[in-house]
C-alpha cells in the first residue's frame, strides 16, 4: 500500500439545491487536488442538503431522491472527478425502481461509481429504508469502508467494518449542535453565525464546546485507536435548514490523533496522508489479534429489538 493524501471538506450546503452543492463540491475538490490530495470527501447529503428533508412528504423524498449510478448527481460527480483527476465521496438521498427510499453515499472516479453505502440507521425522514450491509472497497490498494453518521455510534458497525478489512473509514456525518440527554448538548444560536466576522470568538467557544468539537472528541478518537483505522470525518458548517453546524471536519489516525483538521468559519479543506505504517505500529492491530469471540459470540450475536429516539427532530430540549 502506498501513502497518499486525502482531504476532507466542510461546507455549508443549500437545501435542495444540487447545483450549487456540487458547484461547491467542485471548487474544493479542485482545491484538494492542487494541494496533492488524491481523495477529496464531503459530508452525508452533501448534495442534497439534510436537515430540510425532515419536512417532506414521499412524493416530495421521491422527487429529490435520484437512482444511482444513472442519477444526474452521480454523472455530475463523476465529470468533477475526471476534470480534477480525483476520487470524490458525496451524499444523496437515493430511489430504487420499487421508490424505496435510501439515505446513500457514493465513491466516484473518473469512470464512474466505485462504491455506493445505504445508511444503516436512517432517522431524518420516516419514509427511508435502512440499509442491509457493509461496504468495503479498494481505493489505491486500500481497502476502505464507509458508516454514515449514526451508523458510527454503534460501535459493532465499525469493529464489523475493519473485521472486513477496512484500514480507512469514511465518516460523512451531519451532527453536533443538537439537543440530546448529555449534559452540555444543544442548539447553537444561528444569530453567532450571522454575526460571526465581528464576533469569531462567542461562536468559536459554543463549536468547540460540548454541544460541538467536545462531544466528538469523546468518541471519534476511540473509534480509531480501538480499530487500528483512519477515520476520516466530514461535517457541514453553517446553516442546514434552520440549524446550525460547527464543521470540524479532520482525520483521525490508528493512534486515535489528529492529524488534519478544518478550523475556519467557512467554506474549507483538511489534508493529511495516509501511511500504511502506522497500521502495524497502532495498538489497535495488537487488541485485533487478542480477540476471544468464543466468550462473546452469543452475547453479541443475541436476538434484540433495535430501537431508536431522536430527540432533535422535534426541536426540543
Amino acid at each position: 500500500m502506498h501513502d497518499f493524501k486525502i482531504a476532507t471538506a466542510q461546507f455549508e450546503n443549500k437545501s435542495g439545491d444540487k447545483a450549487y452543492n456540487l458547484s461547491v463540491i467542485d471548487k474544493l475538490t479542485g482545491k484538494a487536488a492542487s494541494e496533492g490530495a488524491k481523495v477529496a470527501v464531503f459530508h452525508e447529503c452533501s448534495v442534497t442538503g439534510y436537515t430540510f428533508a425532515r419536512k417532506l412528504d414521499k412524493e416530495q423524498m421521491l422527487g429529490l431522491a435520484e437512482l444511482i449510478p444513472e442519477g444526474p448527481s452521480i454523472k455530475e460527480l463523476q465529470r468533477i472527478a475526471a476534470r480534477h483527476d480525483m476520487v470524490v465521496l458525496a451524499g444523496l438521498f437515493e430511489k430504487d425502481r420499487e421508490n424505496n427510499l435510501y439515505k446513500a453515499y457514493v465513491c466516484v472516479d473518473k469512470n464512474g461509481l466505485v462504491a455506493r453505502y445505504r445508511k444503516l440507521h436512517p432517522f431524518i425522514n420516516p419514509h427511508l429504508t435502512p440499509g442491509n450491509e457493509y461496504c468495503v472497497f479498494d481505493l489505491f490498494g486500500w481497502k476502505c469502508g464507509i458508516l454514515i453518521c449514526y451508523d458510527n455510534n454503534v460501535i459493532e458497525n465499525v469493529r464489523a467494518t475493519k473485521l472486513l478489512g477496512a484500514d480507512i473509514i469514511f465518516m460523512p456525518h451531519v451532527t453536533m449542535c443538537t439537543p440530546s440527554t448529555r449534559p452540555g448538548a444543544g442548539f447553537v444560536d444561528p444569530k453567532l453565525w450571522e454575526n460571526r466576522e465581528k464576533d469569531p470568538t462567542s461562536l468559536r467557544l459554543e463549536f468547540d464546546g460540548m454541544k460541538g468539537r467536545g462531544w466528538l472528541m469523546k468518541w471519534l478518537p476511540a473509534r480509531a485507536y480501538d480499530n487500528a483505522v483512519y477515520a476520516v470525518f466530514s461535517n457541514p458548517i453553517g446553516m442546514d435548514d434552520d440549524q446550525l453546524k460547527n464543521g470540524c471536519s479532520m482525520i483521525v489516525d490508528p493512534f486515535g490523533d489528529i492529524i488534519a483538521e478544518c478550523r475556519t468559519l467557512g467554506d474549507d479543506i483538511a489534508i493529511a496522508t495516509i501511511t500504511a505504517e502506522k497500521l502495524e505500529m497502532a495498538g489497535g492491530k495488537r487488541y485485533i489479534k487478542a480477540r476471544r469471540p468464543d466468550l462473546y459470540r452469543d452475547v453479541i450475536g443475541k436476538e434484540h429489538k433495535p430501537e431508536q429516539k431522536i430527540v432533535w427532530l422535534e426541536g426540543k430540549e
